[in-house]
């Protein structure tokens, strides 16, 4: 009898224990993040921000079990994943908060996860439309566009307010982020990877004293409940909203790719066509239940993707315990209660440091393509400034039709729909080729070669890996 592989095999009980809670220490501020950014910038109640943070967890729970155990040849790449949160759909659910409303984020988002189950099988085959050179670019202006988002939390979006912009506030964000930085860069260990959380936690002490946080109301939530679906009302489904939920999904499929073919990588556990397309119908589940649970998209956390890879832990049942974690978690309201003080320009800090990482995290996978060729630098900068170019230009589309602002006005949706079309137009037709045989260097340009040079060799530097 063979044995297993070291991604099936069971760890005793205290071990996996104590992993599976670091897993959840290391995504835990990355995953609450998107519930306290999105309730802040739809004007959301505390007691509603705490709802979300619940259902967020939940749902999150529920996916890191389904993708670390899977479910039967239905669901689940059975790879040691953890889910969380994606900040991909920040943007676009923002702009359909403000525009339709938040029963029409959820109704797009429970659509858009449908889809996403639907299409994951095709997508496993058509995968390769969705290179580093598209989802690189798609990651930096998500990055980019988030920063923004990050600003209005540290001071505040009412210029009339008497608080907007105080200096006390962008003192304590600043703080938070030197925490941040200082214990990523120079902590080892565990103490590198929870350099988020510890900023968290200490911009929260340093903000006791300040009286910026009020603890009124907290306590008043049940210790165990589940949810309610539907929290919003009956779900909408405007097509603008569902057309750019469904794009968003699309791009959460591509990273996951990218993130399962790293975890069979570190593991050295085959990744079949099969395995992917059910690891990508947990993706779109994550979407479907978020969409009844008022919660968020999932994706696979990629820094818990480093932590497989520093640990060299590659039992799955580690991140299965690491979900039943984030399921007990989200059956507590009052935990969600609680992460809802958190003072935001503590939130727009550590916003900040993970907004700005996954940009660089779009920069580190663009260098995985090859930008010394022309056609493809020219189609990573055109989408890029396609995608940003409503994050610095507020009012471009505002002439526009309603319906069609909620994808003009989404920089993920624009970056992502040039970077797909011009990748599939230079690098999948004839056209690419017609393209590349035109850049040709002038022979008249060269100059001849001397015997007194001597030969130089250039050396190619890697840049590593970033996980976020």
């Amino acid at each position: 009898m063979s044995e297993a592989h070291p991604v099936d095999t069971r760890l005793p009980f205290a071990r996996q224990l104590a992993f599976g809670i670091q897993h959840v220490l290391i995504m835990y501020t990355g995953c609450i993040t998107v519930p306290l950014v999105f309730g802040a910038a739809a004007g959301l109640d505390r007691a509603t921000i705490a709802l979300l943070i619940s259902a967020d967890l939940l749902v999150a729970g529920i996916i890191t079990l389904v993708q670390s155990l899977g479910v039967g040849k239905l669901a689940g790449a059975r790879l040691p994943i953890v889910c969380g949160a994606t900040f991909v759909g920040l943007n676009p659910m923002i702009l359909i908060a403000k525009e339709y409303g938040l029963d029409a984020v959820y109704g797009s988002m429970l659509i858009g996860g449908v889809v996403g189950v639907a299409l994951a099988w095709p997508f496993a085959r058509v995968v390769r439309f969705f290179p580093p050179l598209v989802t690189g670019t798609v990651l930096t202006v998500v990055g980019v566009s988030l920063i923004g988002v990050a600003g209005g939390l540290i001071i505040g979006t009412d210029p009339k307010s008497a608080s907007f912009a105080s200096p006390s506030s962008i003192g304590l964000a600043a703080v938070v982020v030197l925490i941040a930085v200082g214990f990523v860069c120079l902590g080892r260990g565990v103490w590198s990877q929870l350099g988020v959380l510890i900023a968290l936690v200490a911009g929260i002490v340093i903000a006791l004293p300040m009286g910026l946080i009020t603890t009124a109301g907290v306590g008043t939530a049940d210790w165990i409940g589940i949810p309610q679906p539907f929290h919003f009302g009956s779900p909408q489904f405007p097509v603008t909203a569902v057309v750019a939920m469904s794009i968003v999904m699309a791009v959460v499929f591509a990273e996951s790719t990218a993130s399962m073919l790293a975890i069979s990588e570190i593991t050295g556990k085959p990744l079949s066509r099969g395995d992917l397309a059910r690891g990508l119908v947990g993706d779109g589940l994550s979407g479907v239940l978020g969409g009844i649970f008022t919660a968020f998209v999932d994706t696979i956390f990629n820094q818990n993707v480093g932590a497989v890879s520093t640990t060299r832990v590659f039992s799955r049942y580690v991140t299965a315990v690491s979900g039943a974690i984030l399921v007990v978690l989200g059956l507590v309201p009052r935990i969600g209660e609680v992460v809802a003080v958190i003072p935001k320009p503590v939130v727009g800090g550590v916003g900040l440091v993970l907004f700005a990482t996954v940009a660089v995290v779009g920069v580190t996978t663009l260098l995985e393509a090859d930008l010394t060729d022309r056609v493809n630098a020219t189609v990573a900068a055109t989408a890029i400034g396609v995608g940003l170019l409503p994050v610095f230009t507020k009012d471009m589309f505002d002439k526009f039709p309603t319906s069609a602002q909620i994808l003009l006005d989404s920089g993920v949706t624009l970056g992502a729909a040039t970077a797909f079309l011009l990748n599939l137009v230079f690098n999948h037709t004839s056209l690419g080729a017609m393209a590349r045989a035109a850049i040709v260097e002038p022979a008249d340009t060269k100059e001849p070669a001397t015997e007194a040079e001597p030969t130089t060799t250039t050396t190619t530097t890697t840049n590593p890996a970033v996980a976020i």
